[in-house]
């Protein structure tokens, strides 16, 4: 009785197996099978000649990204852009939480879905999309320019895309209105467990709205908003391409290049694969550092991990 048990329990495990091993198998496919690219940083590959004719180089593009003053201070403006952009998505992490605690507030149950349709649809649009909304509203014959003129506030069109003042902020806006709607989604799911005999009680000893979100819907979310937290910190570097590089133009493209923009500009656009490939590598490693310390202030701070 005890073999057919076990061997039951096996036949369970390996069915379960067989459930997981497709998207394990995607994972090594396009996380870890494309880490074979890494070789590009140790040779001078020069298309369109096959990686096999490339010269061996070891360390020369990682020294080269430290030794030449003006990819020095390239860097040093795009790390400064990175941390800004990653820093303000960062510190207002908390605002989809409190976007999902008064949307769960909202008492009719059509506006309340009409909400949240509105506000999650925009992440379904692509960036290139979103560019051209704001392209048609920002531009200098645009609409806003043409209200703004037209009521008599301003004589000449004011340049909003092409300035390059408060570019930081205007793309977080950007970024928030796209994802706040989106990133929500997961804080309604956890209010949604949230055990409603705890509002009950609370309402029986004569708790307002206000003190029942502070004390009982707040506390409750915590845990997924640290979580989610730690994630952010680990992917501090790694806040994407697609936005800034259709905001991009000559006039703001000092401020808007993000690292992965960057790396994108070096390859595509100078051709220097494999100094992009080095410069990834390393951020790749900062962000693995970032994760691991993430992960150790989340055992000291909350007495569990989430590796």
């Amino acid at each position: 009785m005890n073999n057919n048990t076990a061997a039951r329990k096996k036949w369970n495990s390996f069915k379960l197996f067989l459930y997981i091993l497709p998207f394990i198998v995607l994972v090594l496919l396009f996380s870890y099978y494309p880490l074979y690219g890494w070789l590009y940083a140790f040779y001078d590959y020069r298309p369109p000649k096959p990686f096999s004719e490339a010269e061996f180089v070891g360390l020369k593009w990682f020294k080269s990204l430290v030794e030449n003053p003006i990819k020095i201070a390239q860097i040093v403006q795009v790390m400064k852009n990175t941390f800004a952009m990653s820093g303000l998505t960062l510190g207002t992490s908390w605002l989809p939480m409190l976007f999902a605690v008064f949307l769960n507030e909202i008492r009719s149950v059509k506006f309340r879905k009409f909400i949240q349709t509105v506000t999650t649809l925009p992440n379904f649009i692509s960036w290139v999309l979103v560019y051209s909304i704001a392209f048609s509203l920002f531009n200098s014959t645009g609409m806003m320019n043409s209200l703004l003129q037209g009521i008599g506030v301003i004589d000449t069109p004011i340049l909003f895309l092409q300035t390059t003042e408060h570019v930081w902020f205007k793309q977080w806006l950007w970024l928030t209105w796209k994802n706040l709607g989106w990133a929500a989604i997961m804080y309604i799911a956890a209010i949604s467990s949230i055990d409603e005999e705890l509002y009950e009680a609370a309402r029986v000893d004569g708790a307002t709205r206000m003190q029942i979100i502070w004390h009982i819907t707040i506390p409750s979310l915590l845990p997924t908003y640290f979580v989610l937290l730690m994630l952010n910190i680990a992917n501090f570097l790694s806040n994407g391409m697609e936005q800034y590089y259709v905001f991009q133009n000559a006039f703001n493209k000092d401020w808007i290049q993000v690292l992965d923009l960057y790396v994108y500009n070096l390859a595509m656009g100078s051709g220097s694969y494999s100094v992009s490939v080095a410069l990834s590598m390393l951020k790749s490693v900062v962000s693995l550092v970032l994760l691991l310390v993430a992960n150790g202030f989340s055992k000291l701070v909350r007495g569990e991990s989430f590796i």
